[in-house]
């Protein structure tokens, strides 16, 4: 390793040169690995990176192996400092407190929590939502302590994600769940994040979207994030109240992700067995508008379609803490996906009232 470059909450981003004489970025999880300084030898994972399958262009570091991380302070066999090992029977698998296991303090309220009490809860298949839909939230309602639930189809550690680290601030916590870990809390399940969402943080509104990246195939099944139906159904499981985010685009030039994406047209009409709040905006330019509506005219059977003005959306948008960008389009560039993001995000906001 030859330079240290950018720091962020739980990575840091790093330079290497190789054996080859060649030079690669790459990024380390210091709770995992440990933290490299300038002159470690460093053993990369550069295999989805050299074949171009994202990573957000970096080769991650496995291990330092001439200074190993030092033992947790808690380390031996006891489970006071909780025993939820995510990563599973991969070898650099965290163990972690989970919320509601018999360590937490949480645990007696978590063990009596039937329900979450009508939470509104905003469902994304992609990441990037995330600062859209706070936006929504805080534009009418600034004092929303909103909760984000990281789902496991995108990057397990939260720490990878610039976006969360920047919206710290804005958001009442994070609740990593399922195989994804890093957030202020850990839970076992979307499930247990909801309760924990509602009884533990007080979320008046909770935001669910995997972390960055997503796995995909093209296919109509074969996508990570068609997992917000299974969503929608927790959600409604426990009493909440579902908000669909839906993926709306006139920008994308893959003509399945055009008007309403082929992945929320599956999520939403195909996997969500109850009905949701799917949120579209006033002001898509017509002709998109006529496809959004042509495209969700089967869904209206078992969801609720509903209009959301859009009356200062863009300005709470514009003033995003963090930038906005989805597939590497930023807001004038594809407005329509932002926008709509941002309209669940003002609906979740009114039901929470």
């Amino acid at each position: 390793m030859t330079a240290l470059r950018r720091e962020w909450t739980g990575a840091v981003e790093l330079d290497v040169t190789l054996a080859d004489g060649g030079t690669m970025r790459a990024l380390a999880y210091p709770d995992l690995v440990g933290r490299p300084q300038p002159g470690d030898r460093v053993l990369l994972n550069a295999g989805a990176l050299l074949m171009g399958l994202g990573t957000g262009g970096y080769a991650l570091v496995v291990a330092l192996p001439d200074r190993l991380p030092a033992d947790p302070p808690d380390a031996g066999d006891s489970r006071d400092a909780g025993h939820l090992v995510k990563a599973r029977y991969t070898p650099l698998q965290p163990i972690l407190l989970g919320v509601d296991e018999e360590a937490s303090p949480h645990r007696d309220v978590l063990a009596a929590a039937e329900d979450v009490a009508g939470l509104p809860v905003v469902t994304a298949d992609l990441h990037s939502a995330l600062p859209a839909i706070l936006a929504g939230v805080h534009a009418d309602a600034p004092d929303a302590r909103v909760v984000y639930l990281l789902t496991d189809g995108g990057a397990l550690p939260a720490w990878f994600s610039r976006t969360l680290d920047g919206l710290r601030g804005r958001l009442a916590g994070t609740i990593s769940v399922g195989q994804a870990f890093g957030g202020d809390l850990e839970a076992t399940t979307v499930h247990s994040g909801l309760l924990a969402a509602r009884h533990v943080l007080a979320a008046d509104v909770v935001i669910l979207a995997q972390g960055p990246g997503n796995l995909g195939t093209g296919t109509r099944w074969g996508y990570s994030g068609v997992a917000v139906g299974e969503a929608v159904n927790a959600v409604a499981a426990l009493g909440g109240r579902p908000v669909g985010s839906l993926r709306i685009s006139d920008a994308d030039p893959r003509p399945r992700h055009r008007g309403v994406s082929h992945h929320s047209l599956t999520a939403y009409g195909r996997v969500a067995l109850a009905p949701a709040d799917l949120v579209v905006p006033d002001g898509l330019d017509p002709d998109l508008a006529r496809d959004v509506d042509a495209a969700l005219a089967p869904l209206a059977e078992r969801h609720r379609i509903v209009r959301v003005p859009a009356d200062g959306l863009d300005a709470a948008l514009r003033a995003s803490v963090v930038p906005l960008s989805t597939m590497g389009r930023g807001l004038d560039a594809d407005h329509a996906y932002f926008l709509a993001a941002a309209a669940a995000g003002r609906h979740a906001a009114a039901l929470a009232r």
